[in-house]
């Protein structure tokens, strides 16, 4: 028996073990297609923009309302899933989510930009939030970090696959009457359909349902869940978990680095092309190389802070580097762009310097939220996290396209991430505090 009494070592890791292949490289996979079919915007407006006649604040406010629909649909979009239950409503999200994808390559108009985009962030709402639920009803939180991290590795990954394919897809300019950035939402949006009749079929509920656990693992499982399980200390009820302050403070830490993030990332393909003057292929094995480094600093953060059990110090120090990398591509930007090489080489440094701390910081973030949110309050309270950070996501693209155009140059707006990353690290810092005082 294990000092907590909830069974042997080693049934509980072979319940671990068996959770892991047969649940993870699904959940992974469906993410990936989920994080390639959300950023692959940004390559196709490499082509598209021109195309189109699309202004920098047009791009902008078209990129960033898939977060904004995304974000008032999270709620919502959980609560329907704990009635319908993961498999289904899972499965639902990748099926819609992948037609609307593949239908962005027929836009004309901003209107029908700005619809589709709306549109696809309504799809997709729900999905990372539910799958963090999920998660919890099968992993105790000392495998936490871990597995969150190899689920969300996911998301650096789809960069390695992303920034190839789609570098490769923007040269398909003419077959079958369509330009390259049509290829490519149409090649890398249908896969999702796909995944999600996938979901449908094979996707368990809970541990209680399968069959390829023994009574004996799936009793390690529950009892180590409901040993788990906080008080929810008078909150009741799931829409009660809006009244935590811990929610809203988690929230506010998320929002300001995912405005960073995704006014970043939503732009990097068009920095590195007019700063460091990457063509769309060099620019994809650049993400590519981003990827892989985004994959072993997520992998590493999730380890370690399983190990010591301190979630907050690598929130901390992530958003400490980021804002050092925002505030040097910089000055790469303000080098003469492309007709300088000390320029180019700071910019795609800099890009592969804050590649690893931009998935790692969300890691720790996510690890925090599903432990020390109380179980009853947990669908509504990660779901209402997620919402309040994609909050961020709409705000930043946006401010972010109208100030591209009307300064012309990207170095003020780098400056203005690293402020924003500076004030994001030192909440979630005093969070840390916070909470370590709690717990002492």
């Amino acid at each position: 028996m294990t000092e907590d009494g909830t069974g042997n070592d080693d049934i509980g890791n072979s319940a671990i073990a068996a959770a892991t292949w047969r649940i993870l490289p699904m959940l992974a996979a469906g993410y990936l297609i989920s994080f390639m079919d959300r950023l692959n915007i940004s390559f196709a407006a490499l082509q598209m923009n021109r195309d189109l006649g699309f202004s920098n604040a047009i791009y902008g406010f078209g990129a960033g309302l898939f977060f904004l629909s995304y974000a008032l649909c999270e709620v919502p979009s959980n609560l329907l899933m704990a009635r319908f239950g993961a498999r289904v409503w899972l499965a639902r999200i990748m099926v819609s989510w992948g037609l609307i994808a593949a239908a962005m390559a027929f836009v004309r108009t901003p209107w029908e930009f700005y619809g589709l985009r709306f549109l696809l962030g309504m799809a997709e709402a729900g999905f990372f939030p539910g799958v963090i639920c999920y998660l919890a009803r099968w992993f105790p939180a000392a495998q936490r970090g871990r597995t969150i991290s190899r689920f969300y590795v996911a998301g650096p990954i789809s960069l390695i696959v992303m920034g190839p394919l789609s570098g490769w897809l923007l040269r398909f300019g003419g077959v079958g009457h369509l330009a390259g950035w049509q290829w490519l939402f149409v090649i890398e949006g249908l896969p999702a359909v796909l995944m999600g009749i996938i979901f449908w079929r094979f996707l368990p509920e809970e541990p209680a349902a399968v069959r390829w656990l023994s009574e004996a693992q799936k009793g390690w499982l529950k009892a180590r869940l409901d040993a788990e399980a906080r008080p929810a200390h008078g909150v009741t009820g799931a829409l009660a978990a809006l009244r935590l302050p811990l929610v809203w403070q988690i929230g506010a830490v998320g929002l300001i680095s995912n405005a960073a993030f995704y006014s970043y990332t939503l732009s990097a393909p068009k920095m590195l092309n007019e700063v460091a003057g990457l063509n769309p292929q060099a620019i994809g094995w650049v993400a590519a190389m981003g990827g892989v480094l985004g994959a072993g600093g997520m992998l590493i953060a999730g380890w370690d802070s399983d190990r010591r059990g301190e979630r907050f110090g690598w929130l901390t120090a992530s958003l400490l580097v980021l804002a050092l990398g925002c505030g040097v591509f910089a000055v790469a930007a303000g080098q003469g762009g492309a007709a300088g090489q000390g320029g180019a080489a700071l910019a795609v440094g800099c890009y592969l310097l804050m590649a690893p701390f931009w998935f790692s910081l969300t890691i720790a973030l996510w690890a925090a939220a599903s432990e020390l949110l109380p179980r009853g309050s947990a669908v509504v309270g990660i779901a209402a996290i997620n919402t309040i950070n994609q909050m961020g996501s709409f705000i930043g693209p946006s401010i972010w396209g109208a100030a591209r155009d009307a300064s012309g140059g990207y170095r003020g707006g780098l400056l203005a991430l690293a402020g924003l990353t500076l004030i994001a690290a030192a909440g979630a810092w005093a969070l840390g505090r916070r909470v370590r005082a709690v717990v002492r």
